[in-house]
């Protein structure tokens, strides 16, 4: 591997076995040897894709044996199903170091596949959170062995999953309580969108990065619908509400505090943006309905947009490209949703879709030139 032969050089250049010009000559070798080896995106695809291949017809071919094999023998496929799979990447790691991670990746997946069918193999106590808690551990345990970014990523999903879960078990029929774990997901994966700064993003801050910018619109959306205490009659203490209110926002904040340091101080902005966005509107009821009347029409909307226009300029600050994607993509979706849930309504048939038709020509011209602009302005910045 790369690190063995580059360690192993100033090993004999500080014991003085090579002069600075063999050592150079070396690493020239070295690293005309392993041009070939780099892989192409479609190569990387082809792997990625054999290996979600791979698991589902792993998943498919136990589900279809499942009745007819006994409890122990149900235990032992669970096993081998993680065994093979972690014993073939650690044969690839010295052929081919690509697909290793590719199936040590599989494993982890197939890790979570185990927990819970041993589970119900054995009929164990139910605690459906204790389930995800052990998959998390094991692709914790996955990424300080290998360092590579799937296990990263599996850590990055799992670990809230479980703590999201816990507190929803928790916190069961409690009026408030889901309110908490929305706005704590809204703030995780804005994290998770930011995790990189104008430095040079390695693979697990990209993996943050994608998991965060697919999570974060859905997660807005989730935050600000008014259907979190539907079918919840019971109160929490305030003990337990106040709990829940620091973990929400103190875990994000400490994460994004460890991936960026210095460059934390914005993601408290967007923690008081969030807190906004999911606090205030319940607050105002009891100053009156007019404010309240003010949020749900246009007040939530201005946020929101606010929010999109603050995105972008993170991303102009910090000099990157996905955060204006994102924000402008987020301008056009509240300025869409704004349409078809205060205006659509009160325009005739015909109306609405011209209406509608002129927002998406003029607007999504104005958009993307928009968005071309600010890009190109980084362009120029890092030219």
């Amino acid at each position: 591997m790369a690190a063995d032969w580059k360690s192993a050089l100033e090993r004999w250049l500080g014991a003085g076995l090579l002069d600075a010009a063999a050592a150079e000559r070396i690493r020239a070798f070295e690293a005309q040897r392993e041009k070939p080896q780099s892989f192409r995106w479609q190569v990387r695809l082809a792997l990625a894709f054999g290996g979600l291949l791979l698991a589902a017809g792993i998943l498919l071919f136990v589900a279809a044996h499942w009745d007819e094999l006994s409890s122990l023998g149900r235990f032992s496929v669970v096993l081998a199903m993680v065994a093979v799979l972690h014993l073939g990447g650690a044969v690839m790691a010295q052929r081919f170091s690509t697909l290793a991670t590719v199936l040590h990746a599989v494993g982890t997946a197939a890790l979570g596949a185990a927990i819970f069918l041993s589970g119900q193999i054995f009929n164990l106590e139910e605690h459906w959170p204790g389930g995800f808690m052990l998959w998390a551990a094991g692709a914790w345990l996955g990424w300080m062995l290998f360092r590579d970014w799937p296990h990263a990523a599996m850590a990055a999903v799992l670990t809230p999953i479980w703590l999201f879960a816990e507190w929803a078990v928790a916190t069961e029929r409690m009026i408030g309580a889901q309110r908490i774990i929305l706005q704590g997901e809204l703030l995780l994966a804005i994290v998770y969108f930011t995790a990189a700064g104008k430095e040079k993003v390695g693979a697990v801050q990209k993996a943050l990065i994608w998991i965060g910018g697919i999570a974060l619109i859905p997660a807005v959306f989730a935050a600000t619908g008014n259907w979190y205490s539907w079918g919840r009659t019971a109160q929490a203490s305030a003990g337990l509400l106040a709990l829940g209110w620091a973990l929400a926002y103190a875990l994000p904040l400490a994460l994004a505090l460890f991936l960026r340091r210095r460059g934390a101080r914005q993601a408290v902005l967007a923690a008081g943006w969030v807190l906004v966005l999911g606090v205030w509107p319940e607050r105002w009821e009891a100053l009156g309905s007019g404010l309240v009347y003010f949020w749900h029409q246009l007040g939530i909307y201005l946020w929101c947009l606010l929010g999109s226009v603050g995105m972008v300029a993170w991303g102009l600050y910090e000099e990157r490209e996905e955060r204006i994607n994102l924000g402008v993509a987020g301008f056009a979706i509240t300025v869409i949703t704004f349409y078809f849930a205060s205006v659509m309504d009160k325009l005739g048939r015909a109306n609405t879709l011209m209406g509608l038709g002129v927002m998406f020509l003029v607007g999504g011209w104005f958009l993307e030139r928009t968005r071309r602009r600010l890009v190109a302005r980084l362009d120029r910045g890092a030219s």
